[in-house]
């Protein structure tokens, strides 16, 4: 749990640390801001939808079982988020619901998940934190959409960004197993790049969104080659999806309901 704590240089100016539960105005909200009394995110990707029918995109995957999950419309770190991945045992392949902000097998304390919620394309294959499940444990994590922020003089504005056909799809993740308390707790975290042509006038950064094709190579644990996967790793095309500004409640994370993504003038 976080609370919020003023910043000793700036009396306005907010940040996030832990707190305890009894406080959950920001609960699930990690290194972000509260700036005039409004919560922000400044991690890249911070917030997502999944909301569309999972059925077509259960099928492309060749999943047996299709758990069932609610339409979200405001997802934020710490949170469950659904994703696919090949079972380490079985090799087949599931879908689970993993906690946002990845927890590596030898940390000494969960709370390293804070600062783990997205992996840099540029070093996921060198960081210690992540080198193993680039490797060996890859997922995808499913979502129809996500919020970005951008900065427009002294505010943030909040954009969602979507494909035009509003099509379900999958960001590139990485997932862990800690062991360290019972039950194990299962993580996972979201790779990022450098944006498309869309996303460049709104943020420097954007989640990896995987295209079908590579799927299949992205679930193989057996597939190990880091320049090759690397390679995978790009901004998606411009040309197929929209951006459009929507409403400040989606700062607050307590706020997940369809009004986050309606656009506004």
């Amino acid at each position: 749990m976080l609370c919020a704590e003023k910043a000793a240089n700036n009396p306005g100016l907010f940040r996030v640390s832990p707190f305890p539960s009894s406080l959950p105005f920001i609960q699930g909200i990690f290194y972000g801001e509260v700036l005039a009394g409004t919560i922000y995110n400044d991690r890249m990707c911070g917030r997502f939808t999944r909301k569309e029918n999972m059925r077509q995109l259960a099928e492309l995957l060749g999943l047996k079982v299709l758990p069932s999950l609610r339409s979200r419309y405001n997802i934020a770190p710490s949170q469950l988020v659904a994703c696919v991945r090949t079972n380490p045992e079985s090799l087949e392949r599931e879908c689970v619901e993993l906690q946002w902000g990845l927890v590596p097998s030898w940390a000494k304390d969960p709370s390293i998940g804070y600062k783990m919620i997205n992996a840099r394309a540029e070093t996921v294959a060198e960081k210690p934190s992540f080198r193993k499940s680039f490797k060996q444990q890859r997922c995808l994590v499913l979502a129809d959409g996500f919020y970005e922020w951008k900065r427009e003089g002294k505010t943030k504005q909040p954009y969602y960004i979507r494909f035009k056909d509003h099509r379900l799809f999958a960001f590139a993740g990485l997932w862990e197993r800690w062991e360290k308390q019972e039950p194990a707790l299962e993580t996972c975290a979201l790779i990022t790049t450098g944006p498309n042509a869309l996303m460049e006038p709104i943020h420097n950064r954007m989640p990896v969104i995987l295209p079908e094709q590579a799927y299949a190579s992205w679930l193989n644990p057996g597939l190990n080659n880091t320049v090759y996967l690397s390679g995978l790793l790009e901004p998606y095309p411009a040309e197929e999806m929209e951006a459009y500004p929507v409403s400040p409640m989606v700062n607050n994370p307590r706020n997940d309901q369809p009004e986050c993504m309606m656009p506004v003038q």
